[in-house]
C-alpha cells in the first residue's frame, strides 16, 4: 500500500488471515487503517469446519477465574481486530500504538461511506483460493456463534446501497454532460493563440 493519511479498506471478498497480515504490517509502519464491511470477509474452509474451530477456541478459558481472561469476541469487526492483534507485538508500546491506528466496523458507517475505499488484490478470495475450495462468510460464522446485530447491519447496508446508487448515477450523468459540453465548445483563433502561449493547447 502507498502511504496515505488514512486508508479505508472494503473488506468484502477478502480472506481473513491474509487481510489481517497485510493490515498488521502497514499498521506497524505507521499507517492508519479503517476496515469496513467486515461481515463480508471470507474464511477458507466450510462453515461447519470453522464452527468446530471456533467451538474449540471458546472452550479455552482461565481455569481459576474465567472472567479474567480469554475473551471470545462474536462480532466480525472484533474477530478481525483480534486476528490482527495476534500479528502485532501488542504488549509493547510500539504494538499498542499500532493497534490504536486500526478501526474496524460492520457495515459502512457515516464518515466512511463517503470516502474512497480500497481493496488489497493479494488478499482477495477470487485471486487466492481455488474455485472448487469451500469458504464461508465471517458474518455467517458470527451469527452462528452468538452475534445478534446481523439483521440490523443488513437493513442499514441495504439503505446505504440505495443512496450510493443514486449518487453514482448523478455523478456519471454530470461527467457525461461535462464531456459533451467540452466537445461542443469552440475557441476563437485569438484565444487559441493565447492558450498556446500559456501552454494549454
Amino acid at each position: 500500500m502507498s502511504f496515505a493519511k488514512q486508508i479505508v479498506v472494503d473488506c468484502r471478498g477478502h480472506l481473513l488471515g491474509r487481510l489481517a497480515s497485510m493490515c498488521a504490517k502497514e499498521l506497524l509502519n505507521g499507517q492508519h487503517i479503517v476496515c469496513v464491511r467486515t461481515e463480508d470477509i471470507n474464511i477458507s474452509g466450510s462453515l461447519y469446519r470453522n464452527k468446530l474451530k471456533y467451538a474449540a477456541f471458546r472452550r479455552k478459558k482461565m481455569n481459576s477465574n474465567p472472567r479474567r481472561g480469554l475473551y471470545h469476541y462474536r462480532s466480525p469487526a472484533k474477530i478481525l481486530w483480534r486476528t490482527i492483534r495476534g500479528m502485532v507485538p501488542h504488549k509493547t508500546a510500539r504494538g499498542a500504538a499500532a493497534l490504536d491506528r486500526l478501526k474496524s466496523f460492520e457495515g459502512c458507517p457515516h464518515p466512511f461511506d463517503r470516502k474512497k475505499k480500497m481493496v488489497i488484490p493479494a488478499c482477495l478470495k477470487v485471486l487466492r483460493l481455488r474455485p472448487e475450495r469451500r469458504f464461508c462468510r465471517l458474518g455467517d460464522l458470527s451469527k452462528e456463534v452468538g452475534w445478534k446485530q446481523s439483521d440490523v447491519v443488513d437493513r442499514l447496508e441495504s439503505q446505504r446501497k440505495v443512496k450510493c446508487e443514486a449518487f453514482h448515477k448523478k455523478k456519471t450523468a454530470a461527467i457525461k454532460e461535462r464531456k459533451e459540453a467540452l466537445a461542443k465548445v469552440k475557441v476563437s483563433a485569438e484565444d487559441q493563440k493565447i492558450l498556446e502561449a500559456a501552454g494549454y493547447a
